[in-house]
């Protein structure tokens, strides 16, 4: 008996700290994050890719449409409306079936969230390009206090989408009810990711977005949201491959060693990110049209 609650004890104390930590880093990214410098690696990135200026040169056809919209999505793979999607690396590292380190079982869950994530970019990107160039995203008019209506649309989406990833890391944690199974929750999470495009403000991804709305192709936006969609899970998905497969399984096996910390490790890093978004767009970014005040660090000053 005595066992029982000294083992329950020191499961709680670890939960507590796993969030608190989550939480915490979750906070301290979003003051120290520096759009400028994130943003700016990803124009280049871009650049380099395409072997032009990605901002300012015109997109010649169709095919250098596709093209660029892949390009875009990976150059964006670091920037704050996209970092977010490494936390599904978490969930699907502690998926049981990647302990084998064999090809096709690390495949599944890597699987379903990418698909979950192109259905629900390329949904958008067709309705987007049905609507054509009158779409939020692409206004310039302004309302309270100067705040562009992309801005808005990226303040209400990543609040949501931060405040569903932090849910999932409490209830891996177990501190709030988990009514989903291994496969929806890799479903969710790349559902959320796919969510991404719905409130991304980052400049490369508007020009792709005019792109495909000026085709008025709900097809073609269609296939370009796609594209952007395994653009931003590429370089997730080679990571989660190597940590899955690496030394014939032996990280998710590690994860699993323990009871309990595959769910811990999910836990924090799904609130880590969570947190991290809903401070990022929902908080800091409405204290750059002077809502309110957040703390700005001297790499971040006007």
């Amino acid at each position: 008996m005595a066992r029982t609650v000294a083992t329950t004890t020191v499961t709680d104390r670890r939960t507590t700290a796993c969030a608190v930590a989550g939480l915490a880093a979750g906070v301290l990214l979003a003051v120290l994050w520096s759009a400028r410098l994130v943003d700016g690696l990803g124009v280049d990135t871009a650049d380099g890719l395409l072997g032009r200026d990605s901002l300012k040169d015109d997109i010649p056809g169709t095919g250098a449409g596709a093209l660029f919209a892949f390009v875009v999505g990976l150059a964006g793979t670091f920037t704050a409306c996209n970092v977010a999607a490494f936390g599904a690396l978490a969930p699907m590292a502690g998926t049981a079936d990647t302990r084998t380190g064999r090809l096709a079982a690390a495949l599944r869950p890597l699987a379903w969230v990418t698909a979950s994530a192109v259905t629900v970019a390329a949904l958008y990107g067709g309705i987007c390009a049905a609507i054509g160039p009158g779409i939020p995203q692409l206004s310039q008019s302004t309302g309270g206090n100067g705040i562009l209506p992309r801005a808005l649309q990226a303040l209400i989406v990543f609040t949501l989408i931060g405040l569903t990833m932090a849910w999932l890391g409490l209830s891996a944690l177990g501190l709030t009810p988990d009514p989903l199974t291994s496969r929806t929750r890799l479903l969710l999470i790349g559902a959320l990711i796919g969510g991404f495009v719905i409130g991304r403000p980052y400049p490369l991804f508007r020009k792709a977005f005019a792109y495909a709305a000026d085709t008025h192709n709900p097809l073609y936006g269609a296939l370009l949201f796609a594209l952007i969609a395994l653009g931003n899970v590429v370089v997730v998905a080679v990571l989660f491959l190597v940590l899955a497969l690496a030394a014939h399984g032996r990280i998710p096996r590690w994860l699993h060693a323990t009871p309990g910390r595959a769910a811990a490790f999910t836990g924090t890093t799904l609130l880590l990110f969570g947190t991290f978004t809903i401070v990022y767009w929902g908080i800091r970014l409405p204290a750059r049209y002077d809502y309110w005040w957040f703390p700005t660090m001297p790499w971040n000053a006007s």
